[in-house]
C-alpha cells in the first residue's frame, strides 16, 4: 500500500458527488463549508473563485482548483458581480446542472468527497484550503486525462455511468493530491509530507508499514529497510513526520482499527490481530488511550 492511497482510504465516508454547470453572466454562486473535499474544473469560460480569506483566483479553460478542507467559497463571473444575494449550496450535495440560456459562457464540472474527520491523517492537516492547478499544455496529462473522461461521462451518462463516475472521480482526488505534492517538493522549498514523501528512505519505510502494520516492527528492522542506522533513521524519521516511528507506527494501527470497526463485521479479536496485536486486552487498551472508548463501545457510537 501507498501513504497517500490510505490517507484517503481511511478518511473516504459514503459515496463521492458530481455534476456538470453552466453559467450565463452575470453569475454567482456561494458554496457552505462542509466536512469534506471538493473541486472545480473550468472546462469552458472563465470565472474568479473567491475564497473566504485571501485574494481571488482567476480560473479559465483547463484549470483545477480544490479545496481539501471544504471551505466555504464563492465562484462568479467577474469580481464586479455582486455576491451578497448569490444562492448557497452545500457542496456534500451539489447542485445539478444549470442551463441559463444558450449563451452558457462558463462550464464547470464540480464534485465533492465526505470525510470523516475525527481522525484526520497528518498529511491533509498540511494541505492549504485553496489548491489551484493552472492549466499548462503538456503538463499534468494523468489528471487532464480523467477530467476529460470526467466531463463526457457526467455530460454524457450511460449504462454504468454511476459506477464510472465514482471511480473518475476517486482517481480524480488522487491525481489532485499527488500533483500538488510532486509539485511542492519539485520546487524545492517543500516541507512537512510533501519533503516526506519525496525522501526515498522514509517514503519506504512507510509504504512498510503501510503495508504490513501488524508485523513486529522494531527501530532497528524500520531503520534496516531504510537503509540507515537506528539513530540516523529515528532523527530523519521524526523529523519529516513529525512522530517517532514506533508511534507513528501505533497511529496507524489504531487508525486503521478504527476504520475496520466502523466499516465491517470483523469481531474485536480480527481486528487486534490484522493490527498487530496478539491480545485482545492489550488492543483494548491501546484503542481505549488513542480513541478514549473501548472498541465494541466506539463501534455503537459511530454506528449511531
Amino acid at each position: 500500500m501507498d501513504v497517500l492511497s490510505d490517507a484517503i482510504g481511511v478518511m473516504r465516508t459514503g459515496r463521492p458527488h458530481s455534476a456538470e454547470i453552466r453559467k450565463c453572466a452575470p453569475w454567482a454562486v456561494r458554496a457552505e463549508r462542509f466536512s469534506g473535499t471538493a473541486f472545480h474544473v473550468v472546462l469552458a469560460g472563465t470565472c474568479w473563485l473567491v475564497p473566504p480569506e485571501g485574494a481571488a483566483i482567476a480560473l479559465g479553460v483547463g484549470d483545477v482548483v480544490c479545496l481539501p478542507h471544504g471551505c466555504g467559497h464563492a465562484l462568479v463571473d467577474s469580481l464586479s458581480t455582486p455576491m451578497a444575494d448569490a444562492p448557497s449550496a452545500s457542496l456534500a450535495q451539489v447542485a445539478p446542472s444549470t442551463d441559463d440560456g444558450d449563451r452558457a459562457t462558463t462550464v464547470l464540472l464540480c464534485g465533492a468527497y465526505t470525510l470523516d474527520r475525527t481522525r484526520p491523517h497528518p498529511l491533509f492537516a498540511e494541505l492549504p484550503e485553496v489548491i489551484h492547478l493552472p492549466a499548462r499544455l503538456g503538463h499534468r496529462s494523468r489528471l487532464h486525462t480523467v477530467v476529460h473522461l470526467l466531463g463526457d461521462e457526467v455530460a454524457d451518462p450511460d449504462e454504468g455511468s454511476e459506477a464510472v463516475v465514482s471511480a473518475l472521480l476517486d482517481m480524480m482526488l488522487l491525481y489532485i493530491l499527488r500533483t500538488w505534492l510532486r509539485e511542492q517538493a519539485g520546487n524545492g522549498r517543500a516541507t512537512g509530507w510533501a519533503a516526506t514523501l519525496s525522501d526515498p528512505a522514509i517514503a519506504a519505510t512507510l509504504r512498510h508499514i503501510h503495508g504490513q502494520p501488524a508485523r513486529q516492527w522494531t527501530v532497528e528492522a524500520l531503520g534496516a529497510e531504510a537503509g540507515l542506522s537506528r539513530a540516523a533513521f529515528s532523527r530523519r524519521f521524526t523529523s519529516l513526520v513529525g512522530k517517532p516511528p514506533l508511534s507513528y507506527l501505533t497511529w496507524w494501527r489504531m487508525t486503521l482499527a478504527a476504520q475496520m470497526l466502523r466499516d465491517s463485521d470483523r469481531p474485536v479479536q480480527t481486528v487486534a490481530q490484522r493490527t498487530g496485536y496478539t491480545s485482545e486486552f492489550a488492543f483494548a487498551k491501546a484503542f481505549k488511550r488513542e480513541h478514549g472508548v473501548a472498541p465494541g463501545r466506539y463501534r455503537r457510537q459511530v454506528r449511531t
